[in-house]
């Protein structure tokens, strides 16, 4: 986790002396769509035989589209570039199938830390206003629930991983200069670390999130 943290990091670190020096950052906040994809949309595991000898069938896991949020400061250093740090926090359910077996309920969590630069090819960067592209490092706190029973609250079985991911993305800031502007925003996950499913991990949270909000 301290590894994780620290390459985060790294980018914001790197980015301080300008954004110190940079105008009054812009306050920002969205509600999100996440749309799973790759293996975090659905992963098929083959067949094996449990400890008392019983052939377990192929398992599927697949995660439905999930909610969540964004916070951000956005700290303007061009009129083209801003440096972003952002906070967000979503939730997916689930299923894991498998022919002649009970449906497992699946539910994922997660809490991103995330450091970006913010590329404005119009210069609206003091503005925030108008087209950017975005990228950058999240350090990414996720839960894996299962649930042999009520999906309403019997998560009996609970994987935490703290892993490092990356995104990219593409944005546009509606409105004028004064006042609060909207905000549009479709962005790549995909996790860099931690995934190493012949060591147990879980595999990638890759996703594509599709943000509507606000900019102060």
């Amino acid at each position: 986790m301290r590894r994780i943290a620290l390459l985060t990091a790294l980018p914001l670190l790197l980015a301080s002396g300008s954004a110190l020096q940079a105008q009054s950052p812009h306050m920002g906040f969205s509600l999100n769509l996440l749309i799973p994809t790759g293996d975090f949309n659905s992963k098929s595991y083959p067949p094996y035989f449990d400890a008392s000898g019983n052939l377990i069938p192929t398992q599927t896991d697949s995660y439905d589209l999930g909610l969540g949020g964004t916070f951000f400061l956005s700290f303007p250093v061009d009129r083209s570039v801003a440096f972003r740090l952002s906070f967000s926090g979503a939730a997916n359910t689930g299923t894991n199938t498998a022919p002649g077996q009970a449906t497992i309920n699946l539910r994922h969590s997660e809490f991103n830390l995330g450091g970006e630069v913010e590329l404005f090819p119009d210069g609206g960067a003091y503005r925030h206003r108008g087209l950017y592209f975005l990228g950058g490092l999240s350090a990414d706190f996720e839960q894996f629930d299962r649930s042999f029973g009520d999906p309403g609250w019997d998560y009996t079985n609970t994987t935490r991983k703290s892993r490092m991911g990356a995104t990219v993305g593409i944005g546009h800031t509606f409105g004028y200069d004064a006042g609060a502007r909207f905000t549009l925003e479709c962005v790549f996950h995909k996790t860099l670390t931690g995934n190493n499913l012949n060591a147990g991990d879980p595999p990638n949270t890759d996703y594509l999130r599709v943000g509507f909000g606000w900019v102060f």
